[in-house]
């Protein structure tokens, strides 16, 4: 019996004990499965709160499938509100993409509908609303195992981080546009705008040519972390005052698979006592990187290898609240250890989300190296006073099939914008104008004042989403297109 099947045993024996992934396992063909949309009422601090589910035949959250292969499945909107889901991570055919009329309409209340989906290489990816209803919970794990997955004797634990409100998300959209009603903190909108420059000078800024950096033209103004105080923070839909208790074996090995689906919440993994090794972004695998505090932001992934002690132990997993002392997880245990109280708030903040570590990633598998097509630019700006967010280009970013397109992205806002490409997997190239071949991944973070050039080959005809994945700043304007010429 190897350590998997034993760590099965102990769950079905148990009952304050349980394992992850709450996600189907997979089949070799990937046989036609249904994923239903649901409401459901969730438990939070003594509260009852109506929820949205995405969930597979027998009930579980999420799907878990066989990597190189197509997700067959029929996908069931079982609520009164007409909705979508994007497969985050993906890359499917345009028309699949899951962004309402992007080209497909919403699914209407109590219809289904039919997807073939190519599962690519394996990974940690997820799926959501591409709505304000995300911000409901709606969205789920999509974990797709590669056969090296299924055979290596390690534990699969999947963290799902989510940021909870009581309030509707139309009413938290509402109070951040009447002026930051949806923050408990003092906003000076005067440092968010000033005398941006232009195109042209970002140009000159990104290449040196200026006499001055995006560090240095930031240097004396402060920026802005959260703009909404939530009031819980969620691992797999618990809080720390009843956190999930993850059964794990005495010297065993466990692979966290860890998705950020907060709509506007960055965190820092911390492991504690246990280091780690990040193995994969984005469902992309890296050189691995040892730690125990690994930042992710909206939408990103991160696939941690822990290598736990001989003896009995419980060991926490804390998703940290970035600039901000809350905090959320859950705990891994060994059979009878002693799991103690862990507070919602730690005495200290949680730290501000950057790109050191992104400058130290390496991708194992690296887009070849190739001379670009198309080089575009584009700049962040964002306007707090009326909450007003934008991705203004230099001009509209085309390409055509089989092209390599270079994308230089400046952020001349307060915020950090996590920045997603639908339907491509990019490679981060530059970041503050200093070059390296970095991670192959889907969303990068972009810290106030930062420059950062990512590449990608076009390979999936569409009219592609590039947006924040804060999703009330994607709400409130940060989305521009990637579209292709020869598009059917």
């Amino acid at each position: 019996m190897n350590r998997r099947q034993f760590l099965m045993s102990v769950a079905l024996g148990a009952t304050a004990l349980s394992t992850l992934p709450r996600v189907r396992p997979a089949s070799a063909a990937n046989s036609a499965q249904k994923l239903s949309i649901a409401k459901r009422t969730l438990d939070v601090k003594g509260r009852s709160a109506s929820v949205f589910g995405l969930t597979d035949a027998s009930g579980r959250p999420g799907l878990a499938v066989d990597a190189d292969s197509t997700i067959e499945l029929q996908l069931a909107n079982g609520t009164t509100e007409s909705t979508l889901i994007h497969w985050h991570g993906l890359t499917p055919p345009w028309k699949m993409d899951g962004v309402p009329d992007n080209p497909a309409a919403l699914l209407k209340p109590g219809e289904n509908r039919a997807y073939g989906l190519p599962a690519g290489e394996g990974g940690t990816q997820w799926m959501h609303a591409h709505t304000l209803q995300e911000q409901n919970l709606l969205a789920a794990p999509l974990i797709v195992r590669t056969a090296e997955d299924r055979a290596t004797d390690e534990q699969e634990v999947v963290i799902m981080l989510h940021d909870f409100s009581f309030k509707t998300p139309e009413e938290l959209l509402e109070g951040l546009k009447k002026g930051g009603m949806s923050s408990g903190m003092e906003i000076d909108h005067s440092k968010m705008m000033g005398a941006m420059p232009g195109m042209q000078t970002m140009h000159q800024m990104m290449s040196g040519d200026s006499g001055m950096n995006m560090q240095m033209y930031g240097m004396n103004m402060e920026a802005d972390v959260n703009d909404i105080e939530y009031d819980a923070y969620l691992a797999n839909d618990r809080t720390l005052d009843d956190p999930e208790v993850v059964a794990v074996d005495k010297g065993g090995r466990v692979r966290l698979r860890i998705i950020n689906g907060a709509t506007a919440t960055g965190f820092t993994i911390d492991t504690g006592a246990l280091s780690g090794n990040l193995i994969a972004v984005d469902g992309r695998p890296v050189v691995a990187i040892s730690g125990n505090c690994f930042p992710v932001s909206m939408g990103q992934r991160l696939d941690v290898r822990l290598q736990l002690p001989p003896g009995q132990g419980a060991y926490p997993v804390l998703a940290l609240r970035e600039g901000a002392p809350e905090r959320t997880g859950v705990i891994l245990a060994t059979p009878g250890a002693d799991i103690g109280k862990i507070a919602a708030s730690g005495s200290k903040k949680g730290p501000i989300l950057d790109v050191s570590l992104e400058q130290r990633l390496r991708a194992l598998s690296p887009l070849p190296e190739r001379k670009p097509d198309r080089t575009f630019s584009a700049m962040l700006g964002g306007d707090m006073a009326t909450y007003t967010w934008s991705i203004e280009t230099d001009q509209p970013i085309l390409a055509k099939k089989g092209e390599r397109l270079r994308l230089d992205l400046m952020n001349m806002s307060m915020m950090a914008h996590p920045i997603h490409l639908h339907g491509h997997h990019f490679q981060v190239v530059a970041i503050n104008g200093t070059r390296f071949a970095g991670a192959v991944r889907d969303t990068v973070l972009m810290p106030p004042m930062a420059s950062l050039t990512i590449e990608f080959d076009a390979l999936n005809p569409g009219h592609w989403p590039l947006h924040c994945h804060h999703l009330f700043h994607m709400a409130s304007g940060m989305m521009t297109f990637v579209t292709y010429e020869d598009l059917a």
